[in-house]
Formats: structure tokens, C-alpha cells, sequence
């Protein structure tokens, strides 16, 4: 178990008021606030059990606080998520509104799914902490030029605390210690998987020069005799798991079934492995055709000896951007893409700027691929979400390995899609019409899934297609075959249906990606966080099957722009709600 992920399984919840009873037929927003009340209970258990990520969700007060880490505490946020999911039955007896009804269901789902992984997680893994990224991520979230200047201090307090300079904490990485050591006395635990341990150590030195870097940069003062002795605790905590956790590690990183099941419905996949792989195969081949049937007549337009699609994209790929070109270009491409979506009314926009920028090393080893940093989502006061582009996978500081250059993000024909999806009307835009729509909380949070999150991202670059020019249309259909690719390639390795270089040879030769971003794939779907990839093909194929379906039902009614903004509207809520919210509410209109 990855302690860092099970904190946040405590996104849970507390009683409710006897608010619930209310109607919302006068002020049709009134539910929110009654939702909210319920909420904001929950959020202080999530406060409790998980600090740094409440914090960064928009819960106040908690910049001074770090997670800690023993059975105790596990025990503890358990018996609390028991407690409050009884209330919360109890409360959903009485209610109701519909609207608030739906969101404490939401609620209560979260609350038993989590208590379930928990369960599973306490029964079968041995619980294994990747510190270095644990306190990265704690003091990354203070450490940035969107954090106002008042609050980043508190970054000094967090790394005495981590430290255990702190009256009556010990340092993370003893708790840590602590906490395996005494689960090891089960030698039934399964281990982490040997590739993850290997590589948490690998980024070891990367997020340290991170962390220091962002003291640096910001100028405080008192952190540098926490941080040399935070450097020691964590050398002796690598230490540790050379000498105790490899040994327990497993050579073979492939989940057992029930907890790879598991990991599928964490992330909102809601159909079994045999037929997600059997739907993204066919996929596959599909999407290969139409990229074919695109690919000579952008050979032609550029004068190519080659019209087979992988050739035509290796040699657009040699067209890369450099250096300081990089962020004008896709600051431009921002531009046009919002131009186009004003021209064709596709989506209303937020009132926000979007913000891009380019992954500092430490921001690339966590995450090697191009993302998105959500906002602040409660109590935002301006705060942007971020589309991260990462040039490379970095090597460890003093390595004599060099740096894995990757070529597909960085050239003029991938920027258009990469766009569409992390930025505008994909990803940004959603948390930012989250923040300027007052969903609920319980919407915005608790709803939480990728299939959600990824499934809009990737139909926001299918509805953005048919705008582009030929090349960047042809590296979207790239981008979803690599989607395709994913959603059978993460469960047969871990059915053992497909080998490691099985599916680099599929990821190098036929969605043509970068050996770089090919590595870094392959490492996701086995350990860095398997199932996850599955989410952006299943989520973008129920938005596909979802829109006709609405549009039988409203005939000439229908308006693309408006059901966009529906869907946006609604949060979060996993395809099976939004389905039900779409058809009952928005096709009725």
C-alpha cells in the first residue's frame, strides 16, 4: 500500500444537519448550501487524516499540519469513516430533495469504497512509503508563486515537523520505519513491486534538489538546518529500504486479481478487465485505420517518401520546438483553440486565464508525462490551474545515466491535441468552471473519479478535431490510439496475458512514442499507478455513447454547446450519475 494514497483515502465524512429536511423548490440553489453543510463535516475528518491534501483542496488552517503515519492512525480514520457513514445512512433516510439525496449517496459511496480498499490494503500489502515524495508533495504545495506570500513560511514549520522537530513527533521517516517493520512480522503481506522501490529510489536525490530549489527560490528563512538534517533522516531511511523492503519486494509487480478489480473501480472503470481489453483492441485497430487513411495526404502536403502513419509522424516529430520557443508556441496555440471554440460555440469559457508552463526535474520525475495542477477548488481567490509540460525524464543528480529526452510533446503537430486536453476545453476549463459554477462540494471532491476527469479530457480533443489542420489531426488520433493502447495493455500485464517489452514494442513501433515516454508508460501501467491509465478511454467512450443517445431523445433541440455546459456543471459525478443527471434533467428540457 502506498501510504501517501492511503491518507487520502480519508477523503470522508461527517454528520450532516438537520438542514437536509429543507426543499429546494424556491431557490433551486439552495441544495448546494445543504450539501455543503454535510460536506464541510467531512472535510474536517479528511483534515485530520490527511493535511497537506485538504490543505491543497482549500481547507483552511491546516498549513502548519503533516500527516502522520502508524496502525493507530489507520485504526483511527477508520472507526471515524464508520461513524460518520452511519450518519450519513441515517440522514439520507430522511432527505428529500433530490439533488442533495444524490450527494449524500456520493458520499456515503466514497466512504464505504474507501473503508473496503482500506480493509483490503490493512489484509493483503505490506504498507510501504515513498517519504521523499510524501514530504515533496507537502511542501510543494506551500512552496509556489500562487500560494500567497503570508502563508509559504509555514512550509519551515512543516519541514521541522517532518523532521520531528517538533515536541511529540517523531520524524516521518521513523513512523514510517516503525510502521512497516511491525506489519512485517506477516509474512503473508504482499510487498511492493521491486520496479516501484527501484524507481522511488532512482527519483530519490531529484525530489531532494527539488525540494531545496523551491526553498531557494522563495527566499524564507530557518529551513536549512531542518533540511540537512531532513537530507540525513532520509539517507537513512533509503537504508532501510535497500536493506529491508527490496528483500521483501516482489520480482513480479502484477496485482492479484481482486486488487487489481479494485484499482479498476477506485478509478471509476465500471465493466471487467476481459471486456474493457476486448473494446480497446478493437479500438485499436480502428483508430490505426483512420490514422492511415489521414496520413497520405499529410505525407503529400509536406513532400514525404512515406505515407504509412508511423513514418508520417516520426517525421513531424523532427520538426521539435527549442528551448525558450516552447511556451510562446503553445501560449498561441491557447489562443487560437479558445478562438475556435468562441467561433463554432462549442463550450462557454471560463472568465479565468488558463496558465502553461513548463516541469521543474522534480515535477517530472513524479509525474513524466504532460498534466494538469488543479486549482484551489474551496475558497479559490484566483488561483489557476496549471497545464505542467515535462521535456524529459531526468537522472538522478552526480548519475552517469543522462537524461530520457522526450520528442513527443515538443514539436508544433502534438500541441494542438496536448492542448485540447490538459488545458482548453479540457482539463482546466473543467476545474475552472467547477470554481465559477458553485458546485458542491460533494460534486467537486467527494465525486471524485478519473473516468470523469480523463474521459472529458480525452473528449474534449475529439471535439477540438475536426478544427485542427491534417498533421495535428493526425497526432490526435495518435493521442487516442495511445488511450486505445493503455485500456488493454495496463490489465493484460497484469493478467499476464502481455510482457513488459511486449508492450513497449506496441508503444514504440505502433503508437510511435518516444523510448522515453514509451518507459514511462509501461512503468504506469505496472506500478506507478495500475488501472488509472484504463480511465481516459473508458470515461471518452461513455461521453461518445452518452451525446447520441441525448440527442435522439431531444431531436432538433439539441445543442452541442449547451450540453457541454450540462455535463461541465454537474462536477465530477462518475459516468453512470451523469448519465442519469443528463437524461432526466437536460434531455427533458
Amino acid at each position: 500500500m502506498r501510504l501517501r494514497t492511503f491518507a487520502l483515502t480519508f477523503l470522508l465524512l461527517s454528520i450532516g444537519s438537520s438542514g437536509a429536511e429543507r426543499a429546494s423548490a424556491q431557490d433551486p440553489r439552495a441544495w448546494v448550501a445543504t450539501s455543503n453543510t454535510h460536506a464541510q463535516l467531512l472535510l474536517d475528518v479528511f483534515a485530520k487524516f490527511a493535511p497537506e491534501g485538504a490543505g491543497q483542496f482549500g481547507v483552511s488552517g491546516l498549513d502548519n499540519e503533516v500527516t502522520r503515519i502508524s496502525i493507530e492512525r489507520i485504526k483511527e480514520g477508520r472507526e471515524a469513516t464508520q461513524a460518520a457513514l452511519a450518519k450519513l445512512q441515517e440522514l439520507l433516510k430522511i432527505e428529500k430533495d433530490p439533488p442533495v439525496r444524490q450527494d449524500l449517496e456520493i458520499l456515503i459511496r466514497s466512504a464505504q469504497n474507501n473503508l473496503r480498499a482500506s480493509e483490503l490494503s490493512l489484509k493483503r500489502q505490506l504498507p510501504y512509503a515513498n517519504v521523499t515524495g510524501l514530504v515533496f508533495g507537502g511542501l510543494r504545495a506551500l512552496l509556489d508563486p500562487q500560494v500567497s506570500a503570508e502563508r509559504r513560511p509555514a512550509a519551515v514549520v512543516r519541514l521541522r515537523k517532518y523532521t520531528g522537530g517538533v515536541l511529540g513527533i517523531p520524524p516521518i521517516t521513523t513512523q514510517a520505519m516503525q510502521l512497516t517493520r511491525e506489519r512485517m512480522k506477516d509474512a503473508t503481506l504482499l510487498g511492493p513491486a521491486r520496479q516501484q522501490v527501484e524507481r522511488d529510489l532512482a527519483n530519490g536525490p531529484i525530489l531532494m534538489q527539488g525540494i531545496e530549489q523551491l526553498f531557494e527560490q522563495f527566499k524564507l528563512e530557518g529551513w536549512r538546518e531542518p533540511f540537512a538534517t531532513l537530507k540525513q533522516q532520509l539517507s537513512e531511511y533509503e537504508q532501510f529500504v535497500r536493506t529491508e523492503i527490496l528483500p521483501r519486494s516482489r520480482a513480479d509487480f502484477r496485482l492479484p486479481p481482486d486488487l487489481y478489480a479494485l484499482a479498476l473501480e477506485q478509478v471509476g472503470v465500471g465493466i471487467t478487465p476481459d471486456a474493457l481489453t476486448k473494446m480497446a483492441r478493437e479500438s485499436f485497430k480502428e483508430i490505426q485505420a483512420e490514422m492511415q487513411k489521414l496520413a497520405p495526404a499529410v505525407a503529400k502536403a509536406r513532400g514525404l517518401a512515406s505515407a504509412d502513419y508511423r513514418e508520417v509522424i516520426r517525421a513531424l516529430k523532427k520538426e521539435q520546438l527549442v528551448g525558450d520557443a516552447i511556451l510562446p508556441h503553445y501560449r498561441s496555440r491557447l489562443t487560437e483553440i479558445e478562438a475556435i471554440i468562441r467561433r463554432e460555440n462549442l463550450v462557454t469559457l471560463p472568465q479565468r486565464d488558463a496558465r502553461i508552463r513548463i516541469a521543474t526535474d522534480a515535477e517530472a520525475a513524479q509525474t513524466p508525462a504532460p498534466n494538469m495542477r488543479p486549482p484551489r477548488l474551496l475558497g479559490n481567490t484566483g488561483e489557476m490551474g496549471e497545464f505542467i509540460l515535462p521535456l524529459n525524464v531526468p537522472a538522478a543528480p552526480g548519475s552517469k545515466a543522462a537524461a530520457q529526452q522526450l520528442d513527443d510533446f515538443t514539436y508544433q503537430a502534438a500541441s494542438w491535441t496536448l492542448t485540447a486536453h490538459e488545458a482548453r476545453p479540457g482539463h482546466e476549463m473543467q476545474f475552472a468552471k467547477i470554481i465559477e459554477g458553485g458546485v458542491s462540494i460533494a460534486r467537486a471532491l467527494f465525486a471524485f473519479n478519473s473516468t470523469n476527469v480523463e474521459g472529458w479530457g480525452l473528449y474534449a480533443e475529439w471535439m477540438m478535431l475536426p478544427y485542427m489542420p491534417p498533421d495535428g489531426q493526425l497526432v490526435s488520433l495518435q493521442f487516442r490510439l495511445m488511450r486505445a493502447a493503455r485500456a488493454f495493455l495496463d490489465p493484460e500485464l497484469h493478467m499476464g496475458r502481455v510482457t513488459p517489452d511486449e508492450a513497449r514494442k506496441i508503444l514504440r513501433d505502433d503508437v510511435v512514442l518516444s523510448e522515453g515516454m514509451t518507459e514511462s508508460e509501461v512503468e504506469r501501467y505496472m506500478f506507478r499507478s495500475p488501472a488509472q491509465a484504463t480511465s481516459y478511454f473508458y470515461g471518452y467512450t461513455q461521453l461518445r455513447e452518452l451525446r447520441p443517445e441525448v440527442e435522439r431523445a431531444m431531436g432538433g433541440k439539441f445543442n452541442a454547446k449547451d450540453f457541454h455546459d450540462f455535463v461541465l456543471a454537474q462536477g465530477l459525478l462518475p459516468p453512470e450519475l451523469l448519465k442519469q443527471a443528463v437524461m432526466t434533467q437536460f434531455s427533458k428540457r
